[in-house]
């Protein structure tokens, strides 16, 4: 295997592997900080092994040892997104194959990118403080000095102490609680992480929660405004992990819980092990839902167990996950709403593309993250140019029961461990060794190393799309005199995805008249739906058409949630309608503290602030 090297990390992975993490926490919701200690079991991987670094971000380090000697650390030149070197010499020299314990004693940063701290009224209960990270890609050192790679796996046990009122859970096996022997006011949380994987899934929350059993294997958290209803959502979670383990093998990592977040979490759902993050938003969404916990379990296997090498590889995360999630709906419902979802996401590709220009090199299957920052490199083109190029590989080799075959076999041979893309390539020809001569004949560079599209257009069977083309075509080209023949009927011959996919489409073509949109309010009464996917590409479509009326409905939805899917796109449309930029600016900087700190940063480059 080539020595690793990773351009979004500073530490030393050609020298050393951590192997295991062993964290102590205090919580403290005063000054927003946790303090803590860590202690690293590295395994050296060099002789004459004298130092090593790990990445830091925004870390006061008060102490490092090692094996119970205190050694002298640095903290190198503080680089804008990566953070900064934590240099540590040992006073003594290690052969390869030897193993070192680390000791550091630090506290985080109140502004560390990794950490949410909400006040009281920020959460549904309004009564308690609530705590909440988002580690994926580079944010975990600004929680732990460690090496903040997904080349490095590692095992962890945590202990950690937060006011007895609330509860903490982490991405890993509850162990037990106690009360804190130095703080009568305060519990002891302990939890094991017994499966080997990247710092980027390390997790963790502490707040009001509550729990509901929702399966032999799974419970659903959140605070108790939203936990019977969240329990209601997810009552299908037992049956959509057994498919996933008919289809990859099986599941290693125990207990499978989820977790509704507060609105202000910046994603759809985050596939921390033992304990899926969700988004609120999906509890309005209806098959949206189905399609984010189908996409979370999925990645127990793609991105958990069989982990991107690097960034520049997060194709094979996700583009492998999605392949799995839709098969997971072919499974459970029907090939057709596999092919109907394949459509959408060539739809959410090309966005990508376009927002990002067609030249651009983040648009790349494989991209080169030397000084970018994975943040701003993040979109959905390693989703749906990863699942379209693992189609086209399904409809050449023979379809999707032959495909998954090599999916699974995949995952088997590189569990547990990290990959390339190169390393996935030699499989896949090793794998179908019988039809080499196919493979050749795709055009590797066209899909992985070629900005924009992909050189080949999956055909998709159109059954469910054929219903939202023609309505969104007869609005398209719709005169005045026309507007008359729309009733309610359009839409209710369809369903929850059809209705997305309408709206979608629109979106796609020049910008209705207003008089269209106002009319489709008034057959359609679209502004009533609660599906947030559906509502989310409503008000856009209103803003582009200068609706005066969407603008505040627009934003207020860009505000009351934080999810970067809907909060930017819909800061974006506001800002580009000029008469309405100084009111985007104004909304976004009074609502700023409550965004998560990624989010926040994302929008305001968006709408042109500077710092």
């Amino acid at each position: 295997m080539a020595p690793v090297s990773d351009p979004s990390s500073f530490s030393s992975l050609s020298k050393c592997a951590t192997k295991h993490l062993n964290l102590i926490y205090h919580v403290d919701f005063d000054r927003h900080v946790l303090k803590g200690k860590v202690a690293l079991t590295v395994e050296v991987l060099e002789d004459k092994f004298a130092s090593l670094t790990l990445d830091s971000k925004d870390l006061k380090i008060f102490k490092v040892s090692a094996n119970g000697q205190v050694v002298q650390f640095a903290l190198g030149t503080k680089h804008k997104f990566k953070g900064s070197p934590l240099e540590i010499t040992l006073p003594f020299e290690l052969s390869r194959g030897q193993h070192v314990i680390v000791e550091i004693e630090y506290e985080t940063s109140p502004s560390a990118t990794a950490l949410q701290w909400l006040t009281p009224k920020q959460t549904a209960g309004k009564k308690h403080p609530y705590l909440f990270s988002q580690c994926q890609a580079i944010h975990c050192r600004t929680m732990v000095p460690c090496q903040d790679t997904p080349s490095v796996k590692h095992t962890y046990y945590a202990q950690v102490s937060v006011p007895r009122e609330l509860v903490a859970l982490m991405s890993a096996l509850h162990d037990g609680q106690e009360p804190d022997p130095s703080d009568s006011n305060r519990v002891i949380y302990r939890f094991r992480q017994p499966v080997p994987m990247p710092s980027y899934l390390i997790a963790i929350v502490v707040g009001a929660l509550e729990s509901r059993e929702i399966g032999p294997r799974s419970r659903v958290w959140s605070e108790k405004e939203y936990v019977d209803e969240a329990a209601f959502e997810f009552s299908e979670t037992e049956t959509m992990l057994k498919t996933a383990e008919s289809l990859a093998g099986p599941y290693v990592w125990g207990q499978y819980d989820l977790l509704v977040l507060p609105p202000s979490f910046p994603c759809g759902g985050m596939e921390n092990p033992c304990l899926t993050f969700v988004t609120p938003t999906v509890l309005a969404g209806d098959r949206s839902l189905a399609g984010v916990i189908a996409h979370e379990i999925s990645h127990s296997w793609t991105g958990n167990l069989v982990t991107n090498r690097t960034w520049e590889h997060s194709w094979l995360n996700e583009g492998h996950t999605v392949y799995i999630e839709r098969m997971i709906a072919r499974c459970m419902e029907s090939e057709q709403l596999r092919q109907f979802e394949g459509i959408g996401g060539w739809k959410e590709l090309q966005e990508s593309v376009k927002e990002f220009g067609p030249n651009n090199v983040l648009t790349n299957l494989v991209t080169n993250l030397h000084e970018v920052d994975t943040d701003e490199a993040f979109s959905f083109v390693p989703y749906e140019k990863g699942f379209a190029l693992l189609y086209h590989l399904e409809e050449l080799m023979g379809g999707p029961e032959v495909f998954m075959g090599f999916v699974k076999s995949y995952i088997q041979l590189f569990a547990y461990g990290s990959v390339t893309t190169e390393e996935w390539k030699n499989y896949l020809f090793t794998y179908f060794k019988d039809k080499v001569d196919i493979l050749n004949k795709v055009d590797w560079n066209g899909w992985m190393h070629t900005p924009g599209m992909p050189p080949v257009k999956p055909q998709y069977d159109t059954t469910m799309a054929d219903a939202c083309t023609a309505l969104c075509q007869r609005w398209v080209k719709a005169k005045e005199e026309d507007l008359a023949s729309f009733t309610e009927a359009d839409v209710k011959k369809l369903n929850s995805p059809q209705l997305i996919e309408f709206v979608a489409l629109l979106l796609q073509e020049e910008p209705l008249p207003l008089s269209h949109v106002k009319k489709m309010q008034e057959v359609y009464q679209l502004n009533s739906v609660k599906n947030t996917e559906v509502r989310f590409r409503w008000l856009r479509i209103c803003v582009r058409a200068h609706w005066e009326e969407a603008v505040p409905l627009a934003l207020k939805m860009a505000t009351e949630q934080g999810r970067m899917k809907f909060t930017r796109p819909l800061f974006r449309e506001v800002y580009n309608f000029s008469k309405y930029s100084d009111e985007a600016v104004k909304t976004f900087k009074e609502h700023r503290a409550a965004l998560h700190p990624v989010t926040a940063m994302l929008v305001a480059k968006d709408l042109k602030i500077d710092g």
